[in-house]
Protein backbone atom coordinates (compact mmCIF):
# COMPACT_ATOMS: atom_id res chain seq x y z
CA UNK A 1 0.00 0.00 0.00
CA UNK A 2 0.53 3.87 -0.51
CA UNK A 3 -0.69 7.15 0.16
CA UNK A 4 -1.93 9.51 -2.27
CA UNK A 5 -2.53 13.05 -1.10
CA UNK A 6 -3.40 16.32 -3.61
CA UNK A 7 -4.23 19.30 -2.97
CA UNK A 8 -5.91 20.93 -5.80
CA UNK A 9 -5.35 24.94 -5.48
CA UNK A 10 -2.17 27.08 -5.99
CA UNK A 11 -3.27 28.73 -2.79
CA UNK A 12 -2.84 25.56 -1.05
CA UNK A 13 -0.73 25.86 2.48
CA UNK A 14 2.54 23.56 2.10
CA UNK A 15 2.55 22.77 6.15
CA UNK A 16 -0.67 21.75 6.89
CA UNK A 17 -0.42 19.74 3.77
CA UNK A 18 2.27 17.72 4.97
CA UNK A 19 1.23 17.80 8.07
CA UNK A 20 -2.37 15.49 6.86
CA UNK A 21 0.22 13.49 5.10
CA UNK A 22 1.89 12.53 7.87
CA UNK A 23 -1.34 10.86 9.44
CA UNK A 24 -0.75 7.93 6.85
CA UNK A 25 2.95 7.08 7.22
CA UNK A 26 2.92 3.78 8.00
CA UNK A 27 0.93 3.00 4.71
CA UNK A 28 4.17 4.35 3.00
CA UNK A 29 7.16 3.52 4.71
CA UNK A 30 9.91 3.53 2.77
CA UNK A 31 9.93 6.74 1.35
CA UNK A 32 7.97 10.70 1.06
CA UNK A 33 7.57 12.91 -1.66
CA UNK A 34 5.82 16.49 -1.77
CA UNK A 35 5.89 18.52 -4.62
CA UNK A 36 4.67 21.98 -5.49
CA UNK A 37 3.96 22.15 -9.20
CA UNK A 38 2.43 25.49 -8.96
CA UNK A 39 -1.04 24.55 -9.79
CA UNK A 40 -1.53 22.65 -6.57
CA UNK A 41 0.40 20.18 -4.41
CA UNK A 42 1.16 16.25 -4.54
CA UNK A 43 2.12 13.98 -2.43
CA UNK A 44 3.21 10.09 -2.25
CA UNK A 45 4.48 7.88 0.57
CA UNK A 46 5.95 4.32 -0.82
CA UNK A 47 5.60 1.21 0.21
CA UNK A 48 7.82 -0.73 -2.29
CA UNK A 49 6.29 -3.95 -4.27
CA UNK A 50 6.73 -3.41 -7.67
CA UNK A 51 9.95 -2.20 -9.04
CA UNK A 52 12.10 -1.54 -5.63
CA UNK A 53 14.78 0.74 -7.07
CA UNK A 54 14.69 4.69 -6.74
CA UNK A 55 13.59 5.21 -10.38
CA UNK A 56 10.16 3.57 -9.18
CA UNK A 57 9.54 5.97 -6.85
CA UNK A 58 6.84 8.62 -7.51
CA UNK A 59 5.30 11.24 -8.31
CA UNK A 60 6.08 10.12 -12.03
CA UNK A 61 6.40 12.78 -14.53
CA UNK A 62 5.97 12.68 -18.56
CA UNK A 63 6.31 16.28 -20.59
CA UNK A 64 4.51 18.26 -17.88
CA UNK A 65 2.40 15.95 -16.77
CA UNK A 66 2.45 14.25 -12.80
CA UNK A 67 0.80 10.89 -11.25
CA UNK A 68 0.51 9.44 -7.96
CA UNK A 69 -1.39 6.00 -8.02
CA UNK A 70 -1.53 3.70 -5.20
CA UNK A 71 -2.24 0.27 -6.96
CA UNK A 72 -1.34 -2.51 -8.74
CA UNK A 73 -1.84 -2.86 -12.46
CA UNK A 74 -1.80 -6.31 -13.20
CA UNK A 75 -0.40 -7.78 -16.72
CA UNK A 76 1.53 -4.40 -17.51
CA UNK A 77 4.51 -5.91 -18.67
CA UNK A 78 3.07 -6.84 -22.26
CA UNK A 79 1.45 -3.46 -21.88
CA UNK A 80 5.01 -1.54 -21.36
CA UNK A 81 6.44 -3.56 -24.36
CA UNK A 82 3.96 -2.14 -26.59
CA UNK A 83 4.05 1.62 -25.35
CA UNK A 84 8.03 0.98 -25.58
CA UNK A 85 6.77 0.09 -29.44
CA UNK A 86 5.87 3.17 -29.84
CA UNK A 87 8.77 5.19 -28.44
CA UNK A 88 8.37 5.84 -24.92
CA UNK A 89 10.91 4.57 -22.66
CA UNK A 90 11.14 3.47 -19.11
CA UNK A 91 13.25 3.90 -15.71
CA UNK A 92 11.91 1.62 -13.43
CA UNK A 93 10.32 -1.98 -13.08
CA UNK A 94 7.28 -0.03 -11.19
CA UNK A 95 3.87 -0.97 -13.13
CA UNK A 96 2.50 2.28 -12.39
CA UNK A 97 5.07 3.90 -14.60
CA UNK A 98 3.16 2.85 -17.46
CA UNK A 99 0.02 4.75 -16.31
CA UNK A 100 1.04 8.62 -17.88
CA UNK A 101 2.51 7.43 -21.26
CA UNK A 102 -1.35 4.95 -21.39
CA UNK A 103 -3.02 8.73 -20.26
CA UNK A 104 -1.01 10.29 -23.53
CA UNK A 105 -2.60 7.65 -25.89
CA UNK A 106 -6.20 7.10 -24.62
CA UNK A 107 -6.50 10.13 -22.15
CA UNK A 108 -9.52 9.14 -19.48
CA UNK A 109 -10.62 6.72 -21.00
CA UNK A 110 -7.88 4.44 -19.61
CA UNK A 111 -9.55 3.64 -16.67
CA UNK A 112 -12.03 1.47 -18.48
CA UNK A 113 -8.95 -0.44 -19.95
CA UNK A 114 -7.14 -0.82 -17.17
CA UNK A 115 -7.51 -4.44 -14.97
CA UNK A 116 -6.28 -3.56 -11.64
CA UNK A 117 -7.25 -1.74 -8.57
CA UNK A 118 -5.90 1.60 -7.91
CA UNK A 119 -6.49 5.02 -6.65
CA UNK A 120 -5.04 7.87 -8.61
CA UNK A 121 -4.32 11.80 -8.92
CA UNK A 122 -3.52 13.21 -12.06
CA UNK A 123 -2.14 16.42 -13.43
CA UNK A 124 -2.83 17.50 -16.95
CA UNK A 125 -0.50 20.18 -18.14
CA UNK A 126 -2.34 20.89 -20.94
CA UNK A 127 -5.83 21.92 -19.66
CA UNK A 128 -3.81 22.68 -16.30
CA UNK A 129 -6.38 20.29 -14.24
CA UNK A 130 -6.54 17.40 -12.01
CA UNK A 131 -8.00 14.29 -12.80
CA UNK A 132 -8.53 11.59 -10.18
CA UNK A 133 -9.96 8.21 -10.86
CA UNK A 134 -10.63 4.85 -8.62
CA UNK A 135 -11.17 1.10 -9.60
CA UNK A 136 -14.25 -0.14 -10.03
CA UNK A 137 -15.09 -1.88 -6.90
CA UNK A 138 -12.81 0.53 -4.41
CA UNK A 139 -10.00 -1.94 -3.45
CA UNK A 140 -7.63 1.24 -2.85
CA UNK A 141 -9.47 3.81 -0.84
CA UNK A 142 -9.51 7.27 -1.96
CA UNK A 143 -11.20 10.22 -0.07
CA UNK A 144 -11.87 14.19 -1.14
CA UNK A 145 -13.15 17.03 0.14
CA UNK A 146 -13.25 20.94 -0.29
CA UNK A 147 -11.69 23.86 1.60
CA UNK A 148 -12.80 26.86 2.44
CA UNK A 149 -12.34 28.42 -0.72
CA UNK A 150 -14.19 25.47 -2.16
CA UNK A 151 -11.21 23.84 -4.12
CA UNK A 152 -11.02 19.91 -4.10
CA UNK A 153 -8.26 17.68 -2.09
CA UNK A 154 -8.11 13.92 -2.46
CA UNK A 155 -6.41 11.66 -0.21
CA UNK A 156 -5.61 7.67 0.24
CA UNK A 157 -7.59 7.97 4.25
CA UNK A 158 -10.04 10.23 5.88
CA UNK A 159 -7.19 10.94 8.55
CA UNK A 160 -5.24 12.78 5.49
CA UNK A 161 -8.12 15.87 5.61
CA UNK A 162 -9.37 15.73 8.74
CA UNK A 163 -7.98 19.06 9.74
CA UNK A 164 -8.47 20.39 6.11
CA UNK A 165 -11.79 19.92 4.81
CA UNK A 166 -15.03 20.34 6.66
CA UNK A 167 -16.43 17.48 5.09
CA UNK A 168 -14.94 14.12 4.26
CA UNK A 169 -16.48 11.87 1.47
CA UNK A 170 -15.31 9.00 0.16
CA UNK A 171 -14.47 8.48 -3.56
CA UNK A 172 -17.03 6.66 -5.19
CA UNK A 173 -15.47 3.27 -7.53
CA UNK A 174 -15.53 3.07 -10.85
CA UNK A 175 -15.63 7.14 -11.51
CA UNK A 176 -12.93 9.76 -12.15
CA UNK A 177 -13.19 12.93 -11.50
CA UNK A 178 -12.85 15.56 -14.06
CA UNK A 179 -13.42 19.43 -14.41
CA UNK A 180 -15.30 19.45 -11.16
CA UNK A 181 -17.24 16.34 -12.07
CA UNK A 182 -17.90 12.65 -11.26
CA UNK A 183 -18.00 10.48 -14.11
CA UNK A 184 -19.05 6.79 -14.04
CA UNK A 185 -16.48 4.82 -16.40
CA UNK A 186 -17.28 1.18 -15.17
CA UNK A 187 -20.41 -0.23 -12.87
CA UNK A 188 -19.02 -3.54 -12.34
CA UNK A 189 -22.85 -4.44 -11.11
CA UNK A 190 -23.71 -3.81 -14.29
CA UNK A 191 -24.69 -7.25 -16.34
CA UNK A 192 -25.07 -6.88 -19.93
CA UNK A 193 -25.58 -11.18 -20.84
CA UNK A 194 -26.83 -13.00 -18.10
CA UNK A 195 -24.97 -16.78 -18.10
CA UNK A 196 -27.79 -19.36 -17.58
CA UNK A 197 -25.20 -22.17 -18.89
CA UNK A 198 -25.28 -25.71 -17.58
CA UNK A 199 -23.53 -26.02 -13.59
CA UNK A 200 -21.09 -27.66 -15.07
CA UNK A 201 -20.12 -24.91 -18.00
CA UNK A 202 -20.57 -22.46 -15.04
CA UNK A 203 -18.27 -23.93 -12.33
CA UNK A 204 -15.31 -24.47 -14.88
CA UNK A 205 -15.60 -20.51 -16.07
CA UNK A 206 -15.63 -19.68 -11.93
CA UNK A 207 -12.86 -22.49 -11.16
CA UNK A 208 -10.47 -20.98 -14.31
CA UNK A 209 -11.16 -17.48 -13.21
CA UNK A 210 -10.23 -17.34 -10.56
CA UNK A 211 -7.21 -19.59 -10.91
CA UNK A 212 -6.25 -16.48 -13.22
CA UNK A 213 -7.17 -13.72 -10.68
CA UNK A 214 -4.85 -15.31 -8.14
CA UNK A 215 -2.05 -16.14 -10.29
CA UNK A 216 -1.91 -12.30 -11.31
CA UNK A 217 -1.47 -11.15 -7.37
CA UNK A 218 1.38 -13.53 -6.92
CA UNK A 219 3.48 -11.36 -9.18
CA UNK A 220 5.14 -9.30 -6.51
CA UNK A 221 9.20 -8.44 -6.04
CA UNK A 222 8.79 -8.73 -2.01
CA UNK A 223 8.05 -11.60 -0.03
CA UNK A 224 4.10 -12.43 0.27
CA UNK A 225 1.89 -14.03 2.81
CA UNK A 226 -1.46 -15.29 3.34
CA UNK A 227 -4.17 -15.15 6.28
CA UNK A 228 -5.90 -18.63 6.32
CA UNK A 229 -9.50 -18.84 8.80
CA UNK A 230 -9.94 -22.32 7.71
CA UNK A 231 -13.16 -20.93 5.82
CA UNK A 232 -13.73 -21.94 2.53
CA UNK A 233 -12.87 -18.57 1.04
CA UNK A 234 -9.23 -18.07 2.64
CA UNK A 235 -8.48 -21.86 2.29
CA UNK A 236 -9.19 -21.57 -1.58
CA UNK A 237 -7.22 -18.94 -2.04
CA UNK A 238 -4.25 -20.74 -0.01
CA UNK A 239 -4.58 -23.56 -1.66
CA UNK A 240 -5.22 -21.94 -5.21
CA UNK A 241 -1.83 -19.77 -4.57
CA UNK A 242 0.52 -23.36 -3.05
CA UNK A 243 -0.88 -25.00 -6.34
CA UNK A 244 0.82 -22.19 -8.47
CA UNK A 245 4.30 -21.10 -7.03
CA UNK A 246 4.55 -25.24 -6.03
CA UNK A 247 6.58 -24.80 -3.03
CA UNK A 248 5.45 -23.71 0.42
CA UNK A 249 3.80 -21.18 0.97
CA UNK A 250 3.18 -19.04 4.39
CA UNK A 251 -0.03 -18.84 6.41
CA UNK A 252 -1.34 -17.04 9.33
CA UNK A 253 -4.28 -17.53 11.43
CA UNK A 254 -5.51 -15.99 14.51
CA UNK A 255 -7.76 -16.89 17.05
CA UNK A 256 -8.87 -16.14 20.85
CA UNK A 257 -7.38 -18.30 24.03
CA UNK A 258 -10.48 -19.47 25.14
CA UNK A 259 -12.62 -20.09 22.32
CA UNK A 260 -10.39 -20.16 18.88
CA UNK A 261 -13.08 -22.19 16.70
CA UNK A 262 -11.40 -21.84 13.49
CA UNK A 263 -7.45 -22.55 14.17
CA UNK A 264 -8.23 -26.23 14.19
CA UNK A 265 -9.86 -26.18 10.40
CA UNK A 266 -6.91 -23.40 9.34
CA UNK A 267 -4.30 -26.27 10.68
CA UNK A 268 -6.15 -28.60 8.57
CA UNK A 269 -5.73 -26.69 5.67
CA UNK A 270 -2.03 -25.80 6.39
CA UNK A 271 -1.28 -29.78 6.53
CA UNK A 272 -2.94 -30.62 3.48
CA UNK A 273 -1.13 -27.88 1.25
CA UNK A 274 2.10 -28.01 3.20
CA UNK A 275 2.21 -24.48 4.13
CA UNK A 276 4.61 -22.80 7.01
CA UNK A 277 1.77 -22.44 9.26
CA UNK A 278 1.47 -19.76 12.03
CA UNK A 279 -0.91 -19.28 14.60
CA UNK A 280 -1.54 -15.90 16.90
CA UNK A 281 -3.70 -16.37 20.15
CA UNK A 282 -4.98 -13.09 21.71
CA UNK A 283 -6.72 -11.97 24.67
CA UNK A 284 -9.70 -10.39 25.70
CA UNK A 285 -7.31 -7.42 27.22
CA UNK A 286 -5.43 -7.22 23.87
CA UNK A 287 -9.28 -7.03 22.17
CA UNK A 288 -10.03 -3.87 24.49
CA UNK A 289 -7.06 -2.12 24.32
CA UNK A 290 -6.94 -2.31 20.53
CA UNK A 291 -10.29 -1.03 20.08
CA UNK A 292 -9.88 2.75 20.16
CA UNK A 293 -6.55 2.25 17.50
CA UNK A 294 -8.47 0.21 15.36
CA UNK A 295 -11.78 2.21 14.94
CA UNK A 296 -8.75 5.12 14.51
CA UNK A 297 -7.22 3.10 11.67
CA UNK A 298 -10.69 1.96 9.83
CA UNK A 299 -12.18 5.67 10.13
CA UNK A 300 -15.62 3.46 11.07
CA UNK A 301 -18.15 2.85 13.43
CA UNK A 302 -20.20 -0.07 11.60
CA UNK A 303 -20.04 -2.85 14.11
CA UNK A 304 -19.62 -5.71 11.85
CA UNK A 305 -16.69 -4.51 10.30
CA UNK A 306 -14.84 -3.42 13.84
CA UNK A 307 -15.35 -6.67 15.24
CA UNK A 308 -14.01 -8.37 12.36
CA UNK A 309 -11.22 -6.14 12.24
CA UNK A 310 -10.15 -6.87 15.81
CA UNK A 311 -8.44 -10.43 15.02
CA UNK A 312 -7.60 -8.96 11.53
CA UNK A 313 -5.76 -6.08 12.34
CA UNK A 314 -3.94 -7.56 15.74
CA UNK A 315 -3.00 -10.94 13.38
CA UNK A 316 -1.39 -8.17 10.96
CA UNK A 317 0.39 -6.59 13.56
CA UNK A 318 1.73 -10.26 14.58
CA UNK A 319 3.20 -10.45 10.18
CA UNK A 320 4.42 -6.99 10.51
CA UNK A 321 6.52 -7.13 13.66
CA UNK A 322 7.90 -10.70 13.46
CA UNK A 323 8.38 -11.24 9.49
CA UNK A 324 9.73 -9.59 6.25
CA UNK A 325 6.18 -10.16 4.44
CA UNK A 326 4.76 -6.87 2.60
CA UNK A 327 2.04 -8.22 0.66
CA UNK A 328 -0.69 -10.07 2.03
CA UNK A 329 -3.31 -12.12 -0.02
CA UNK A 330 -6.89 -12.50 1.76
CA UNK A 331 -10.45 -14.01 0.96
CA UNK A 332 -12.74 -10.83 0.80
CA UNK A 333 -15.69 -10.18 -1.49
CA UNK A 334 -16.75 -14.02 -1.83
CA UNK A 335 -19.52 -13.32 0.53
CA UNK A 336 -21.22 -10.36 -1.86
CA UNK A 337 -20.66 -12.42 -5.08
CA UNK A 338 -21.98 -15.66 -3.73
CA UNK A 339 -24.06 -15.08 -0.35
CA UNK A 340 -23.82 -14.91 3.52
CA UNK A 341 -25.58 -17.42 5.40
CA UNK A 342 -28.92 -14.40 5.57
CA UNK A 343 -29.28 -14.59 1.68
CA UNK A 344 -30.49 -18.22 2.08
CA UNK A 345 -33.58 -16.29 2.78
CA UNK A 346 -33.64 -14.73 -0.10
CA UNK A 347 -37.32 -14.16 -1.61
CA UNK A 348 -36.79 -14.95 -5.15
CA UNK A 349 -33.76 -14.78 -7.63
CA UNK A 350 -34.48 -11.08 -8.34
CA UNK A 351 -34.39 -10.01 -4.62
CA UNK A 352 -30.72 -12.53 -4.46
CA UNK A 353 -29.57 -10.34 -7.03
CA UNK A 354 -30.48 -7.13 -6.24
CA UNK A 355 -28.67 -7.83 -2.79
CA UNK A 356 -25.74 -8.51 -4.36
CA UNK A 357 -25.42 -5.88 -6.35
CA UNK A 358 -25.87 -3.41 -3.66
CA UNK A 359 -23.48 -5.16 -1.24
CA UNK A 360 -20.88 -5.23 -4.18
CA UNK A 361 -22.02 -1.39 -4.83
CA UNK A 362 -20.85 -0.81 -1.03
CA UNK A 363 -17.91 -3.38 -0.26
CA UNK A 364 -15.45 -0.29 -0.19
CA UNK A 365 -17.19 1.31 3.07
CA UNK A 366 -17.35 -2.21 4.83
CA UNK A 367 -15.17 -5.52 4.18
CA UNK A 368 -12.71 -4.05 1.49
CA UNK A 369 -12.12 -1.04 4.05
CA UNK A 370 -11.41 -3.42 6.43
CA UNK A 371 -8.87 -5.35 4.61
CA UNK A 372 -7.31 -2.21 3.31
CA UNK A 373 -6.59 -0.74 7.02
CA UNK A 374 -5.92 -3.30 8.93
CA UNK A 375 -2.83 -4.67 6.49
CA UNK A 376 -1.75 -0.80 5.68
CA UNK A 377 -1.63 0.14 8.79
CA UNK A 378 0.85 -2.19 9.39
CA UNK A 379 2.78 -1.75 5.90
CA UNK A 380 1.94 -4.44 4.18
CA UNK A 381 -0.26 -4.16 0.67
CA UNK A 382 -3.67 -6.28 0.83
CA UNK A 383 -4.43 -8.25 -2.27
CA UNK A 384 -8.16 -10.14 -3.40
CA UNK A 385 -8.15 -12.29 -5.63
CA UNK A 386 -11.93 -12.55 -5.38
CA UNK A 387 -12.40 -8.81 -6.27
CA UNK A 388 -10.60 -9.26 -9.57
CA UNK A 389 -12.79 -7.53 -12.07
CA UNK A 390 -13.02 -9.96 -14.67
CA UNK A 391 -13.82 -13.00 -12.13
CA UNK A 392 -16.36 -10.74 -10.63
CA UNK A 393 -18.21 -9.46 -12.93
CA UNK A 394 -18.32 -12.90 -14.68
CA UNK A 395 -19.85 -14.54 -11.45
CA UNK A 396 -22.62 -10.95 -11.10
CA UNK A 397 -23.62 -12.13 -14.72
CA UNK A 398 -24.69 -15.77 -13.65
CA UNK A 399 -28.67 -16.33 -13.57
CA UNK A 400 -28.91 -15.60 -9.66
CA UNK A 401 -31.44 -18.57 -9.65
CA UNK A 402 -28.57 -20.78 -10.06
CA UNK A 403 -26.17 -19.01 -7.08
CA UNK A 404 -29.36 -19.17 -4.66
CA UNK A 405 -28.70 -21.54 -2.03
CA UNK A 406 -31.16 -24.16 -3.69
CA UNK A 407 -28.98 -26.62 -2.92
CA UNK A 408 -28.98 -27.37 0.41
CA UNK A 409 -25.31 -25.76 0.83
CA UNK A 410 -24.44 -22.20 0.82
CA UNK A 411 -21.95 -21.10 -2.24
CA UNK A 412 -22.31 -24.35 -3.54
CA UNK A 413 -21.45 -23.37 -7.03
CA UNK A 414 -17.94 -22.31 -5.49
CA UNK A 415 -17.77 -25.36 -3.52
CA UNK A 416 -18.71 -27.41 -6.98
CA UNK A 417 -15.60 -25.80 -8.91
CA UNK A 418 -13.05 -26.80 -7.45
CA UNK A 419 -14.38 -30.24 -6.09
CA UNK A 420 -12.69 -32.30 -8.96
CA UNK A 421 -9.26 -30.78 -7.95
CA UNK A 422 -8.86 -31.85 -4.48
CA UNK A 423 -6.76 -28.84 -3.53
CA UNK A 424 -8.68 -28.71 0.02
CA UNK A 425 -10.09 -31.55 1.99
CA UNK A 426 -13.66 -32.28 1.23
CA UNK A 427 -14.50 -31.65 4.40
CA UNK A 428 -13.40 -28.02 4.49
CA UNK A 429 -14.49 -27.59 0.47
CA UNK A 430 -18.03 -28.30 2.12
CA UNK A 431 -17.77 -26.45 5.74
CA UNK A 432 -20.65 -24.25 6.58
CA UNK A 433 -19.70 -20.76 6.51
CA UNK A 434 -19.03 -18.77 10.19
CA UNK A 435 -18.71 -15.18 10.56
CA UNK A 436 -15.09 -14.19 10.73
CA UNK A 437 -15.15 -12.22 14.03
CA UNK A 438 -17.59 -15.19 15.52
CA UNK A 439 -14.70 -17.83 14.11
CA UNK A 440 -12.01 -15.95 15.60
CA UNK A 441 -13.45 -16.71 18.84
CA UNK A 442 -17.30 -16.19 19.91
CA UNK A 443 -16.05 -14.82 23.29
CA UNK A 444 -14.37 -11.56 20.95
CA UNK A 445 -17.64 -9.89 20.24
CA UNK A 446 -19.12 -11.09 23.65
CA UNK A 447 -16.41 -9.54 25.29
CA UNK A 448 -16.44 -6.59 23.58
CA UNK A 449 -20.71 -6.40 24.29
CA UNK A 450 -19.31 -7.01 28.01
CA UNK A 451 -17.03 -3.72 27.74
CA UNK A 452 -19.44 -2.10 26.09
CA UNK A 453 -22.17 -2.47 29.31
CA UNK A 454 -19.59 -1.67 31.70
CA UNK A 455 -19.02 1.80 29.67
CA UNK A 456 -22.31 3.17 30.11
CA UNK A 457 -25.57 2.78 32.42
CA UNK A 458 -29.00 2.10 31.03
CA UNK A 459 -29.72 5.86 31.74
CA UNK A 460 -26.17 7.04 30.10
CA UNK A 461 -27.48 4.81 27.10
CA UNK A 462 -30.17 6.41 26.43
CA UNK A 463 -29.36 9.87 27.40
CA UNK A 464 -26.35 9.76 24.88
CA UNK A 465 -28.12 7.76 21.96
CA UNK A 466 -30.44 10.92 21.59
CA UNK A 467 -27.29 13.11 20.55
CA UNK A 468 -27.12 10.89 16.92
CA UNK A 469 -29.84 11.72 14.06
CA UNK A 470 -27.58 9.86 11.42
CA UNK A 471 -27.10 6.00 11.84
CA UNK A 472 -28.47 6.44 15.58
CA UNK A 473 -26.48 3.98 17.82
CA UNK A 474 -29.05 1.26 19.07
CA UNK A 475 -27.04 -0.99 21.75
CA UNK A 476 -24.33 0.23 23.71
CA UNK A 477 -21.58 -1.53 21.56
CA UNK A 478 -22.60 0.59 18.81
CA UNK A 479 -22.38 3.50 21.24
CA UNK A 480 -19.55 2.93 22.30
CA UNK A 481 -17.47 2.75 18.57
CA UNK A 482 -19.55 6.09 17.69
CA UNK A 483 -18.36 8.14 20.30
CA UNK A 484 -14.92 6.50 19.72
CA UNK A 485 -15.29 7.23 15.97
CA UNK A 486 -16.53 11.19 16.66
CA UNK A 487 -13.22 11.83 18.70
CA UNK A 488 -10.92 10.71 15.58
CA UNK A 489 -13.48 11.95 13.15
CA UNK A 490 -15.91 14.43 14.71
CA UNK A 491 -19.03 14.85 12.42
CA UNK A 492 -17.89 12.91 9.52
CA UNK A 493 -20.67 9.85 10.06
CA UNK A 494 -22.12 10.29 6.73
CA UNK A 495 -18.54 8.58 5.69
CA UNK A 496 -20.47 5.53 6.20
CA UNK A 497 -24.18 4.78 4.57
CA UNK A 498 -25.42 3.01 7.39
CA UNK A 499 -24.75 -0.19 9.55
CA UNK A 500 -24.12 -3.22 7.50
CA UNK A 501 -27.09 -5.82 8.49
CA UNK A 502 -29.09 -8.70 6.78
CA UNK A 503 -31.80 -7.16 4.67
CA UNK A 504 -34.47 -6.55 7.42
CA UNK A 505 -37.20 -6.55 4.70
CA UNK A 506 -37.09 -10.38 4.55
CA UNK A 507 -38.62 -13.02 6.58
CA UNK A 508 -35.91 -14.56 9.16
CA UNK A 509 -33.47 -11.46 8.93
CA UNK A 510 -35.28 -8.85 10.93
CA UNK A 511 -32.51 -9.12 14.05
CA UNK A 512 -30.99 -6.62 16.35
CA UNK A 513 -27.71 -7.75 15.63
CA UNK A 514 -25.17 -8.47 12.33
CA UNK A 515 -23.78 -11.51 13.82
CA UNK A 516 -24.80 -14.55 11.37
CA UNK A 517 -24.99 -16.51 15.14
CA UNK A 518 -28.19 -14.88 15.68
CA UNK A 519 -29.99 -16.12 11.87
CA UNK A 520 -32.19 -19.18 12.49
CA UNK A 521 -30.05 -21.29 9.88
CA UNK A 522 -26.46 -20.52 11.27
CA UNK A 523 -26.95 -24.24 13.01
CA UNK A 524 -23.58 -25.54 13.48
CA UNK A 525 -21.84 -22.87 11.59
CA UNK A 526 -18.37 -22.24 13.19
CA UNK A 527 -18.42 -25.32 15.38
Amino acid sequence: MCTIMCYCSDKADYQQFVSGLSQTASRGPDAAKTLNIGSGIIGFQRLSIMGLTSEGMQPFSLHGNYLICNGEIYGFRPIREKLIQKGYSFSSDSDCEILLPLYEEFGVKMFSLLDAEFALVLYDAASNSFIAARDPIGIRPLFYGYDQNGEILFASEAKNLVHLVQKIYPFPPGYYYKDGNFICYRDITEVTAVHNDSLDILCQNIHDKLIAGVRKRLDSDVPMGFLLSGGLDSSLICAVSSSILKKPIRTFAIGMETDAIDLKYAKEVAEYIGSEHTEVIITREQVIQALPKVIKVLATYDITTIRASMGMYLLCQAIHATTDIRVLLTGEISDELFGYKYTDFAPSPEEFQKESVKRVKELYMYDVLRADRCISVHSMEARVPFGDLDFASYVLSIAPEKKMNVYDKGKYLLRRAFEQDALLPHSILMREKAAFSDAVGHSLVDDLKDYAETVYTDEAFMEKTRNYNYAAPFTKESLLYRELFESFYPGQAHMIKDFWMPNKKWKGCNVSDPSARVLSNYGASGY
